[in-house]
């Protein structure tokens, strides 16, 4: 009869659970949806306000931007979310047919991936025998291929998810070129989209654990540099007559 597993008390502050690295994932996803809903929208309505005075014209450029950003978004992660689903399936798959087929030799294969990973051989079996034991599909997944069959990837969790980062970036410079008088319309974008750029910059790299400063500095300067260069463009093509 198979014992149950031991209850685990966590230290304060140290993340026990298997899920965390696709947490991080998911929260550094949507960072950099928000970033992108951000960037991209500021750049078109800020190109607009550069040609035109137009409310309608900025508004509706800034909502088709948001509603086609978000779209555009989410199409691209549930098309790549599906593909490394499939794959997820696949091996999955692959490894319950090869257990079913030549289970002693799967034992074997688990035993060396233990001995690999710095066991004596004598406890490197025992291990193996109590993984296989307990749950023999689980064990060769984790130790072989690092998945866990119950985390497979859904493709419209991330779509979803995509699609709301980016739209919920995609409001911010939206409202701030709607909302001031014209004349501070374009200032108080540029000033409102590189603060926000400041801050999903900073708490991106927080969660990726590296430096906030070069982070920042670089989201910053390349919002900037988009919100420049499509303002110019805007202000040559108003100038014109061309918009």
């Amino acid at each position: 009869m198979t014992e149950p597993a031991p209850s685990v008390t966590p230290h304060s502050g140290e993340p026990h659970t298997g899920d965390l690295a696709g947490r991080l994932n998911w929260l550094r996803a949507g960072v950099l949806g928000a970033n992108d809903g951000i960037v991209s929208t500021a750049s078109i309505v800020v190109g607009v306000a550069g040609a035109s005075t137009s409310v309608a014209a900025i508004a509706t450029a800034g909502v088709a931007a948001l509603v086609g950003g978000a779209v555009s978004m989410a199409l691209g992660e549930y098309v790549s979310v599906s593909s490394q689903r499939d794959s997820q399936r696949a091996v999955i798959e692959q490894e319950r047919r090869e257990l079913a087929e030549d289970p002693a030799a799967e034992l074997e294969e688990l035993t060396q991936l233990w001995q690999a990973r710095g066991l004596r051989r004598s406890t490197a079996e025992l291990v193996a025998a109590e993984l296989t034991e307990r749950d023999v599909l689980g064990a060769h997944l984790s130790a072989e291929l690092g998945i866990d069959e119950d985390d497979v990837v859904s493709p419209w969790h991330a779509a979803f998810a995509s699609a709301a980062a980016f739209s919920i970036g995609a409001v911010l410079p939206l409202l701030a070129v709607l909302l001031p008088p014209d004349a501070a319309r374009v200032p108080v974008t540029f000033v409102v989209v590189l603060l926000a750029l400041a801050l999903t910059g900073a708490v991106g790299a927080r969660i990726g654990g590296g430096s906030k400063r070069r982070a920042t500095v670089r989201v910053v300067v390349g919002g900037a540099l988009a919100l420049a260069a499509t303002f110019a463009i805007g202000s040559a093509l108003g100038a014109s007559g061309v918009a």
